[in-house]
């Protein structure tokens, strides 16, 4: 996936399918990296958009 073509919506979509979107935003916000890829696996994104991830919360922190 490329960075310009990430679209976070398709994985808020996947989250709220396992009524996880919540929880997901309180592991974002506490900069809970483990939590957000425990979260992200269980609603079965893939390794390459959870790395994406994973990279954005890194580059927030700037």
């Amino acid at each position: 996936m490329n960075e310009d073509d990430f679209e976070g919506t398709l994985i808020l979509e996947k989250l709220a399918e396992i009524d996880k979107l919540d929880a997901f935003y309180d592991a974002i916000d506490s900069d809970d990296f483990e939590q957000a890829i425990i979260l992200m696996k269980r609603a079965r994104v893939d390794s390459e958009t959870i790395s994406l991830v994973l990279k954005k919360m890194t580059n927030s922190e700037d």
